[in-house]
């Protein structure tokens, strides 16, 4: 399964209240809105979500797999300590509770989106359907149709900067399938070609023989 990663720079809230104590909530993902993502355009379209495995989501800061989660969705229950609520036309909304009394990583994490100093989120994923646009372009778009699995969303440290060197590593491989994707699909449009092409020939040779 090929996994890729994408940043935003969205808002990030960090919140209280007596039911759910310190929490942090926002947008993981986005639709219908364009991401340079430096050889092409991506789009996250509405509706690529409707069948999405969220079994099992994991909230983290900048991908660090090695760090223990700061909260989990399981199943999307209401004793998950997160919440994910797909919003049609918006997005992926999120809610995750932190336990700031006893896990000094949340309380770290509450405090930077408290004070704005961490701002974006990023998600882990892999694709079952996309399309292209413009494929013959030198920047063509890609359309992600439908999103098979989200492994996890992070919190992130430059959400809006793809090329500073905390995300140069994980892009790095992330975006080798969607170069994958274009390759495949050019390989396919020629091939469609090359056989209208065969096929317009054989016509004229018939058309000669009659």
């Amino acid at each position: 399964m090929d996994k890729e990663i994408r940043f935003f720079d969205f808002e990030v809230r960090a919140e209280r209240d007596e039911e759910h104590g310190s929490y942090i909530s926002g947008r993981a993902i986005v639709f219908d809105q364009a991401t340079d993502l430096g050889f092409c355009d991506e789009i996250v379209d509405n509706g690529a979500l409707d069948e999405t495995d969220m079994k099992d989501v994991r909230l983290l800061i900048n991908h660090n797999t090695d760090m223990v989660p700061l909260a989990r969705s399981r199943n999307n229950n209401a004793n998950s300590t997160m919440q994910l609520s797909v919003v049609p036309n918006g997005g992926l909304d999120f809610r995750a509770n932190l336990d700031t009394e006893n896990n000094a990583d949340a309380r770290s994490l509450y405090s930077a989106v408290g004070r704005g100093d961490i701002t974006g989120m990023s998600f882990m994923f892999s694709v079952d359907k996309d399309s292209w646009d413009n494929v013959d372009s030198d920047h063509p778009t890609r359309h992600v149709r439908s999103i098979r699995k989200i492994l996890e969303v992070s919190a992130c440290t430059f959400p809006a900067y793809a090329q500073t060197s905390i995300q140069t590593r994980g892009l790095s491989d992330a975006l080798d399938s969607a170069k994958e994707s274009l390759e495949s699909e050019k390989a396919k449009r020629k091939k469609i070609e090359e056989v209208r092409a065969k096929n317009a020939n054989l016509l004229e040779v018939l058309k000669c023989t009659k």
